[in-house]
Order: structure tokens, then C-alpha cells, then sequence
């Protein structure tokens, strides 16, 4: 399966639990919409709780919240990313205003990803109505990325915060053990 993720606004280095829920709200909206679609829109058996033999389930229940990720250990599915970031910056000056390319990579990766513990997510943190029943993320741990690849270019737009970037995530899916249930994500 193959798709593309678009962010723009700031992208901080070594994010708070805050703005990475942030962020994962930004991409949930475009989850959501990618879940609306075949052929995903005709997995409804991933939905059903408790995990029944032979079928997967894609529900992980954390703090009032129920996060779906696509990309599951369970499934056998990993996914390659190829990010174009678009910051403000001259060329060359990776590692100075807006903060290091390397720490603003860790945040995207953990907003790209549901939160495993409680202190992922902030202490006020409740599901809006958009978010409820389901809060759809890309990654259920982002050990499932099997490959990165990041180009940068100058963001050509005058007086623009030095955090703001455009950022465009190209997610290819593959299968590491195809099985009856999988076939959708490979």
C-alpha cells in the first residue's frame, strides 16, 4: 500500500507529550479519511473486540482512547518512509535555527506513532467527537520503520517561523509474512 501524509506548522525538537498529540491529531484526520476508502473500508473485522482465533485485531485501548494503527506488529506489516521536510532555512543549515534535523525527526516519528504508555499523551487528554469511537495512527511502534529517507529544501516563503516546515511522507507498506488477513497492506 502506498500513501501520502502532509504536514505544515511547527515542528519542534525533542517535543512535548503535547505537541506530539498535536501533531498525531493532524495525521489522524487523514487516517481517518484513508480508512473511509477501499480497500480498507471493507476491513471491518479489524475492528471487532476481543481478538477472536484467526483474526486480527487492530484495537489498542490507552487512557479513554482507542487507537488504530495501520501498521501492526501483529498484521506483519512494516512500512518505509521518504520525507521531504520544507523549512526556512538556507541550504546547509541543517542543525541551527529551527533545531536539529535528527531531535524534529523523533517527533515526527513518535506523532506518526500511538503512545505505548500513558505519560505518551498529555494529562489533560480526553478523545474529541471526531475522535471517538476510533483515533487512527500510522504506526502502532515506530520500530516498524524498516527504512528513512529525508531530503530538505528551503522553504521559500519570507518572514516565516524558524520551527514551521512543510513536510511531505511518502509511506510505502509491505508485508513480512503474508497471511489471508494481510493481503490489504502490502
Amino acid at each position: 500500500m502506498r500513501l501520502m501524509l502532509h504536514y505544515r506548522g511547527i515542528l519542534r525538537s525533542n517535543g512535548s507529550p503535547s505537541h506530539k498529540h498535536e501533531l498525531r491529531q493532524h495525521f489522524h484526520k487523514q487516517l481517518k479519511t484513508l480508512w473511509s476508502q477501499v480497500p480498507l473500508n471493507e476491513e471491518s473485522r479489524y475492528f471487532l473486540q476481543p481478538r477472536t482465533d484467526g483474526n486480527y485485531c487492530l484495537l489498542r485501548p490507552l487512557n479513554g482512547f482507542t487507537f488504530v494503527p495501520l501498521i501492526t506488529a501483529e498484521m506483519s506489516v512494516v512500512a518505509e518512509l521518504s520525507i521531504t521536510i520544507l523549512r526556512p532555512e538556507s541550504p546547509g543549515n541543517l542543525i541551527t535555527q529551527g533545531g536539529d534535523i535528527d531531535n524534529r525527526l523523533k517527533t515526527l516519528f513518535d506523532a506518526l506513532t500511538m503512545p505505548r504508555h500513558q505519560n505518551a499523551l498529555p494529562n489533560s487528554a480526553m478523545p474529541t467527537a471526531d475522535e471517538t469511537p476510533f483515533f487512527y495512527c500510522l504506526l502502532e511502534d515506530d520500530n516498524l520503520i524498516t527504512a528513512v529517507s529525508v531530503r530538505t529544501e528551503q522553504l521559500l516563503e519570507p518572514d516565516v517561523d524558524p520551527t514551521m516546515v512543510d513536510i511531505l511522507i511518502h509511506v510505502q507498506t509491505s508485508v513480512t509474512r503474508a497471511t489471508m488477513g494481510n493481503q490489504s497492506f502490502g
